[in-house]
């Protein structure tokens, strides 16, 4: 018996079920059924017609209870503060469950949707993304976990001195602070990317990180090859194709061979990932 891996499916939908509460419900209930750590949503800033992943995961969240919700934010032509403010706002809703994927966009029509800049090449695009990470844990961190009093007798509702400007400045981002969120309940909600400035990092090779690394797959590849991955050290997998047959074929061949878990031992994702809830760096 080796030791669990962790399994996340990337959810997809096409044509009119795309823009239906219910379609999404029923693959987050369905993920939820087979236990599985997380769902990612999709989004892009092409011409592909779609809800935006992260309003979309808002809308799920109250009808499940475990899985874990990781909607993509293009990062490149969006702001950081608003981002962590609906993030957090993510991780209030689902009970500590929420994450995000962060990626770039390095095609210059993407751009011109917004008039407002160029785009460099994409290394370039990736450095102001781990610039943008960092802005999201410091707005995370801005309010202690304790900075709400709610004294009616005073009238006081909050503890300034729990309150903390992050006085960011990069190359690309000048961000004074603090949010108007308090702390997510997660502490920092989960950030992953195709490159190492988050907390998971989805990669078709394990690098020197102490990050969880996920390799991306079919849901038809073999158990013997996802094995065999995760015995050169991928934390998990990223699954793509057809839901149920990841939740009710691998799944409980996973269980029998003592891979998988059979029930959620937690509530928050980081607890499914067996990841702490990180100290507050202003506290």
């Amino acid at each position: 018996m080796g030791s669990r891996l962790h399994l996340a499916a990337a959810l997809h939908a096409t044509g009119e079920e795309a823009f239906t509460a219910r379609h999404w419900a029923g693959l987050v209930r369905e993920a939820e059924h087979g236990t599985l750590d997380f769902v990612t949503f999709g989004d892009s800033l092409g011409g592909q017609p779609g809800l935006d992943a992260v309003l979309t995961a808002a809308r799920i969240a109250p009808l499940t209870t475990y899985v874990g919700l990781v909607p993509t934010a293009v990062v490149t032509h969006t702001e950081p503060f608003h981002l962590s403010k609906a993030i957090a706002t993510l991780d209030y809703v689902s009970g500590g469950r929420a994450g995000v994927q962060l990626t770039v966009a390095p095609d210059p029509a993407d751009a011109k949707h917004f008039g407002r800049r160029s785009v460099g090449d994409e290394p370039e695009l990736w450095e102001e993304a781990a610039d943008y990470a960092e802005v999201l844990r410091r707005l995370w961190d801005s309010w202690e976990d304790d900075a709400e009093i709610r004294d009616e007798a005073t009238g006081r509702f909050i503890d300034r001195e729990k309150l903390h400007y992050i006085d960011f400045e990069g190359r690309w981002f000048k961000v004074r602070g603090p949010s108007i969120t308090p702390r997510p309940p997660q502490g920092h909600p989960l950030i992953a990317a195709s490159h190492p400035l988050g907390d998971i990092v989805f990669a078709d090779e394990v690098s020197d990180t102490d990050r969880l690394v996920f390799r991306d797959a079919d849901v038809s590849t073999p158990i013997e090859q996802l094995i065999a991955w995760q015995s050169e050290g991928f934390a998990g997998f990223r699954l793509h194709g057809d839901l149920e047959q990841i939740t009710r074929e691998l799944v409980p061949e996973l269980r029998r061979r003592g891979l998988f878990r059979t029930e959620y031992e937690h509530r928050t994702l980081r607890g499914h990932l067996g990841l702490a809830r990180p100290a507050n760096q202003f506290a």
